[in-house]
């Protein structure tokens, strides 16, 4: 299963406005994508409350997983919007 560790960039983590951004942009991928923190077992990236609970703040490095076709491009899209600073950005 193809994955990607990446560090959060937002401000604030992924709190507030950055998880909804995030978890709006797993929800309308074509895959299945987990997200996770460390070894902790892996949650649902479109699952709001998931993300939240995750406790990630900035430079924390979560690691991301999917599966089926286009989960490379998936990963790239959501390991690279997870990069930036979500709190600066227009949505």
């Amino acid at each position: 299963m193809p994955t990607r560790t990446v560090a959060v960039g937002s401000a604030s983590g992924l709190h507030a406005r950055p998880a909804k951004i995030f978890v709006e942009a797993a929800a309308a991928a074509p895959v299945k994508v987990t997200i996770r923190v460390g070894d902790k077992k892996p949650v649902p990236a479109k699952s709001m409350l998931s993300v939240l609970a995750l406790g990630a703040k900035q430079g924390t490095e979560v690691t991301l997983e999917a599966e089926g076709d286009g989960a490379e491009q998936t990963l790239s899209d959501l390991a690279a919007l997870l990069a930036t600073d979500l709190d600066a950005s227009d949505g």
